[in-house]
């Protein structure tokens, strides 16, 4: 069954930072959805037909739902918990918590709230870190491989340096992940991520491990933790003696590719980003968590001179919102404290286009191409009083945006599409 989604229509087949010519944007354009999938973009009048059922959310823009490229999935409950910095927050906070996701029914009742949460705030698809017990990868894949939304996760590999309930060994954390992968990885729009937590909580023997996956599964995503705040940096290093660096450590063991995501990336010495560039391996900027936990600031514009892709990313719960929309806004300020600059075109390509390249599936998400899938997001510019008052003096379509990457939040999501189904009521 085909359908036609009407609206404002904006999406992007080139990075603003590269070219001009970055963006498609129709006044009175269309969308035309089958089986899930986008057949067509144009104008409505050359798109529409009598036979055809449509959905009209003029005024508001539609885009390319947006990507999360770093989210903790059993944190939903300890967002907004009281400041600490990264390892005492760990501990205070994040494996008691965490230690939660192995009682019956817990996993999936919290699964369904955070997907709910994500196709709220606009995001139609997440790369998540699930906690050490494979219930809770399994409960997160289930929930959403029913609502046909594309979802890259995995379960943590943690053997050392939290409690109990949040470990497993090398083999058990091998094992477990192996099982997912068979399970889960090209399951529907479902993709599997290795994910060793990060170089503290992992052995030797454990990376080993990771670097096995890693080998024998080239096409799953690889995501970790990478230099987020000094005392993780000189832990991890007396951890691991014999590394040049903390990179070194994931490099030792095989890690490093395009399919490597390294959440933070932020207190960088010059080989590990050159290693990066070599590899082509990614780094995700999570600028709430950053900000909330005292971590330090995100060199995008070094990181890129360098050759380095990176993503964008809310890294709940240490990141405070869920909305792509106010991550831009924390994200443009910390790049302005380092004279950098986050124009809005270029912040929208981020949560769209950009992290999609990030993830080498920009041929399935992230546009508005033919053949993508149909997942969308409506936008409200005037959500709020606030914002409907500042519209009032926007003049151009990169003003409307500058104001709904400040000033937006979930409040300003309309309709939220996952393959073409709206996934909120009265949107």
């Amino acid at each position: 069954m085909q359908q036609l989604i009407r609206g404002r229509v904006l999406g992007f087949h080139a990075d603003p930072q590269d070219t001009q010519h970055n963006h498609r944007y129709l006044e009175d354009g269309a969308i035309l959805v089958e089986d899930g999938r986008i057949l067509a973009v144009d104008d409505y009048a050359t798109l529409a037909r009598p036979d055809l059922p449509e959905i009209d959310h003029r005024p508001h823009l539609i885009m390319p739902g947006f990507i999360d490229t770093h989210i903790h999935f059993p944190q939903v409950q300890v967002i907004a918990s009281w400041g600490a910095q990264l390892l005492d927050w760990l501990n205070t906070y994040t494996f008691p918590e965490e230690s939660r996701f192995n009682q019956q029914g817990h996993a999936p009742a919290m699964a369904d709230a955070f997907l709910n949460l994500l196709t709220a705030h606009g995001t139609t698809t997440a790369v998540a870190f699930c906690s050490v017990h494979p219930e809770s990868a399994e409960a997160l894949f289930s929930a959403a491989h029913a609502r046909n939304m594309a979802m890259i996760a995995g379960k943590v590999m943690m053997d050392r340096n939290a409690p109990p309930e949040v470990l497993d060994t090398p083999q058990q954390g091998y094992d477990d992940s192996k099982a997912l992968i068979d399970r889960w990885h090209g399951t529907g729009r479902q993709r599997y991520a290795i994910t060793p937590r990060f170089a503290i909580t992992s052995t030797p023997e454990q990376m080993e491990m990771a670097g096995a996956l890693a080998r024998e599964h080239p096409d799953c995503h690889v995501q970790t933790h990478l230099s987020e705040n000094t005392d993780e940096i000189d832990f991890t290093l007396q951890l691991y003696p014999q590394a040049r660096d903390y990179l070194d450590i994931y490099e030792t063991y095989g890690l490093l590719s395009p399919k490597l995501l390294l959440g933070h990336s932020i207190h960088l010495r010059p080989r590990e980003i050159a290693r990066m560039a070599e590899t082509g391996s990614r780094a995700v900027f999570c600028p709430t968590s950053n900000l909330f936990l005292g971590s330090g600031l995100f060199d995008e514009g070094g990181l890129r001179a360098a050759g380095i892709t990176s993503g964008i990313a809310t890294d709940v719960g240490g990141g405070t919102s869920y909305s792509m929309l106010q991550t831009l806004n924390e994200g443009y300020k910390i790049l302005q404290l380092q004279g950098q600059k986050l124009t809005p075109l270029s912040a929208f390509h981020w949560i769209t286009r950009g992290n999609a390249l990030a993830l080498g599936m920009a041929d399935r998400i992230g546009t508005l191409d033919p053949g993508s899938m149909a997942d969308l997001v409506v936008l409200d510019s005037r959500a709020t009083p606030a914002m409907a008052l500042r519209m009032d003096r926007a003049e151009t379509l990169e003003h409307e945006l500058f104001i709904l990457q400040i000033m937006g939040d979930d409040r300003s999501i309309r309709q939220t599409y996952v393959a073409g189904k709206p996934m909120k009521t009265g949107g």
